[in-house]
């Protein structure tokens, strides 16, 4: 099950420091726009975020066979370093489901790539996890399709999620193929190519940033030919500029997933418009292009 009927994912890194009455409220908004799949990490405020989140599943009655959860391990926050050791994974997932108060996650990812991974480690702890019922589907995050293929050669389990940054004005994986052979792009990897090739879900992180944890781009007058260009398109489609956004990601055939991570329930519904539209292929571009992007 690649849970791909979702394609809105709402993160919960934020909600650590918020009152419960409004993780509640966010949580009910999201399962009232039909958005049912939460993600996390052990590292999302010391792992208080899972505390936060599954004290309000709680209160409000939540069935947790009707929502998704996934969360992500191999970070080693005391350490400061990635670590995919084979204790080291199932160690923290018993953690995660113990914040979580669940049997089990539907989908762990590995957060990051850890240089010094043994996959056979990897892959006994993997076994361990899915024969427990602890995991049903396993993942990665920020891998390449070469580190996914080279895991794949080793791992018993397929590896059916990519967790990546992308954005409208963050776009490496689209400009890698646009720009291929003409000397301004030099990334080799074509993520979107192998992740459509061997169907795996990719899953967008950071939508409104224009680079790593760098300037929100909307209404953000460092951007101006972009913004233009979404007051238009959210004008055209009676939505907002924050749907427009999320529908550029959408639109692409490879996909995506995108994780949200307002903890605002009001800004949830404005994203969530973008799940019902579809922007034309002369709208993609023109998006594309006021971005800064070029076309050879």
């Amino acid at each position: 099950m690649l849970y791909r009927d979702q394609n809105i994912i709402l993160g919960c890194m934020r909600i650590a420091d918020k009152p419960i009455e409004e993780v509640k409220d966010l949580i009910q908004t999201a399962l009232d726009l039909g958005i049912n799949f939460f993600d996390h990490a052990n590292i999302y405020g010391q792992g208080k975020s899972e505390e936060v989140f599954a004290k309000a599943i709680d209160e409000l009655g939540i069935d947790r066979s009707s929502i998704i959860i996934q969360s992500k391990c191999g970070i080693d926050a005391k350490t400061g370093t990635y670590n995919f050791s084979k204790t080291h994974i199932i160690e923290e997932t018993t953690k995660i489901l113990e914040r979580l108060n669940t049997d089990y996650i539907d989908i762990l990812l590995l957060h990051r790539p850890d240089a010094l991974m043994d996959f056979r480690e990897v892959n006994e702890a993997f076994h361990y996890l899915f024969d427990k019922g602890m995991v049903k589907a396993f993942g990665v995050s920020n891998q390449s399709s070469t580190q996914m293929e080279m895991m794949k050669k080793y791992i018993d389990f397929p590896l059916r999620f990519n967790q990546v940054q992308f954005s409208l004005m963050h776009s490496h994986l689209i400009d890698a193929g646009i720009q291929y052979n003409m000397g301004t792009f030099h990334s080799q990897d074509f993520l979107l190519e192998y992740a459509r090739t061997n169907q795996i879900q990719l899953q967008a992180w950071s939508p409104f940033f224009s680079g790593f944890f760098e300037d929100i781009f909307i209404d953000n007058p460092k951007f101006p030919e972009v913004n233009e260009k979404l007051d238009e398109l959210a004008l055209k489609y009676d939505v907002s500029k924050e749907a427009i956004s999320v529908a550029w990601i959408l639109r692409h055939p490879v996909n995506f997933q995108v994780v949200v991570g307002t903890t605002r329930a009001d800004r949830l519904k404005k994203i969530a418009q973008a799940k019902h539209i579809q922007l034309s292929h002369q709208d993609w571009y023109d998006l594309y292009k006021a971005s800064g992007k070029i076309l050879p």
